[in-house]
């Protein structure tokens, strides 16, 4: 039981304070400046988010820009630009992501490309 006339703050009851800086806190027992789980750990819908998205912006560029062109020139663009983006992806961290994440990764990246392929069939 702690003593009433103690001149320390019990910190169950209220903050306990170092001048401007939290010690403790009466809803944890950790101080305002540690936090236990702060470090970075990629993970794999992270790095499929960033090939969907930038994959995305990239073919709608390359069909845009290339729209007065055979489609040749848009069909090998966006496959190179795919390629590099899915090199880029498992440099991030996918080669060592599960199987599933890896499979579904290829084969985004490569239903993208086949639906720019197949609006550029039409300029061949």
């Amino acid at each position: 039981m702690p003593d009433p006339d103690s001149k320390y703050p019990d910190p169950r009851q209220e903050d306990i304070m170092a001048g401007d800086r939290r010690l403790s806190r009466p809803d944890s027992a950790l101080p305002d400046w540690h936090i236990p789980d702060a470090k970075y750990r990629p993970i794999p819908i992270a790095w499929f988010a960033a090939a969907f998205l930038v994959q995305l912006a990239v073919l709608f560029v390359i069909f845009i820009a290339l729209s007065a062109q055979n489609g040749w020139f848009t069909i090998i663009l966006s496959g190179l630009a795919t390629g590099a983006l899915g090199m880029w992806t498992w440099d991030r961290g996918m080669r060592d992501a599960g199987r599933g994440w890896q499979f579904a990764t290829t084969a985004m990246l490569l239903t993208q490309l086949a639906f720019v392929c197949l609006g550029a069939s039409a300029r061949i």
